[in-house]
């Protein structure tokens, strides 16, 4: 009779949940429109690569060994070359904002180039310090392909003792940053439909009365909390079915883990955020602070220091440890693997243990938050 009963409000309960998910048409905006404006901008607008850069480059020496230089520039997206008559001229169009770097070939470089000993001045434009290195790899890169297609030419031996270097880059062979940022994607979306719009609900019922009227009714907490989740949960699965094919046909990301594993996954994460967002909804009892609270330990969090653009190995400690505590953190490691370099069994089960601990904790502190109770 109990199981019965329990059916049976949940049924209803979900069934208004439903209703007064599809009147809310801002709430349905920012569940199934804003996800498709973040694919689209950070797939297309957002990007760690440098392509097209402007370098000029400074010819003091004529000859033709050293107009090899400019030639290694041309033919790479990377690079934009460009000739500068002096010094000077270069670094006026520096000083203007027009270039990434400054390449200046010496008057002795045919000369010390024969000696084996020849050298060239790389001048960075480090207002960018992230292009700027990026430039400094571009520019070494050519000028050392250059150098081995001369000795090649000339019938000499690279320079090291005969040995050169063979590089291979794995999970990411492309280089392209798009592979690293598109997964990531998954999470802040996960994070803006859960957190962000399940935190306006129960500070909306507060807000309006309705709540008190619910307090008299045979519902329990627990059922209040499912059924508020309930027809989030689609919204969240619909999300995660528009990042994943972006994700595949649209950016080209590869997925080489299992599709069912990053599904499972997502669905534990979203749970995640999905009960936050309703224990922040039922602590503040206010739309206004609950949305702000949202945004300020959820998707900023997420954006952040997650790991989404920035490599927590490289940030101070204390934030990399605040950083651990968070689930998208746990949820963005596991979804980047799955993506890029397929199952690993112990992460896998790691991972989503932690989330499905999260879940848990998050579900039941939402039910203390809806005790029948009108004290605040």
């Amino acid at each position: 009779m109990s199981r019965s009963g329990f059916a049976q409000r949940m049924l209803a309960l979900t069934r208004k949940e439903v209703r007064q998910m599809l009147r809310d048409r801002s709430n349905l905006a920012v569940g199934l429109l804003l996800p498709i404006a973040l694919i689209l901008l950070f797939g297309y607008g957002l990007s760690l690569d440098v392509e097209h850069s402007p370098v000029a480059v400074v010819m003091e020496d004529t000859s033709p060994t050293a107009r090899e230089v400019f030639t290694a520039f041309q033919g790479t997206m990377y690079i934009d070359p460009s000739w500068a008559g002096s010094m000077q001229e270069a670094e006026r169009r520096m000083l203007a904002g027009d270039l990434d770097a400054i390449v200046r070939v010496p008057v002795d470089f045919s000369r010390r180039a024969a000696q084996g000993d020849a050298t060239v001045q790389l001048v960075l434009n480090g207002v960018n310090s992230t292009t700027a290195t990026s430039v400094e790899g571009y520019v070494g890169g050519a000028l050392a392909n250059q150098a081995l297609k001369q000795s090649d030419r000339m019938g000499d031996k690279p320079d090291g003792g005969g040995v050169v270097l063979q590089q291979r880059m794995w999970f990411n062979e492309a280089g392209i940053s798009t592979w690293y940022l598109v997964p990531g994607l998954l999470v802040l979306i996960m994070t803006l439909t859960g957190a962000f719009l399940t935190s306006l609900l129960i500070a909306r019922e507060w807000e309006r009365g309705t709540l008190e009227s619910l307090f008299v009714t045979p519902v329990r907490p627990l059922e209040l909390v499912l059924s508020k989740l309930a027809p989030y949960v689609a919204i969240g699965l619909i999300d995660m079915a528009m990042c994943l094919v972006a994700a595949r046909w649209l950016f080209e990301v590869p997925i080489r883990g299992s599709l069912l594993l990053i599904v499972l996954a997502s669905f534990l994460y979203l749970v995640v955020s999905l009960a936050m967002g309703l224990f922040i909804s039922g602590v503040t009892r206010n739309q206004f602070q609950a949305s702000q609270m949202a945004l300020l330990t959820s998707f900023m969090p997420a954006m952040m220091l997650s790991g989404f653009v920035f490599d927590l190995r490289n940030v101070p400690v204390v934030i990399r440890y605040i950083g651990e505590v968070l689930p998208a953190t746990h949820f963005m490691n596991l979804i980047k693997t799955l993506f890029l370099a397929g199952n690993n069994a112990a992460q896998v089960l790691q991972e989503c243990g932690i989330l499905l601990v999260y879940g848990v904790v998050l579900v039941f502190a939402a039910k203390r938050t809806l005790r029948k109770t009108l004290d605040r």
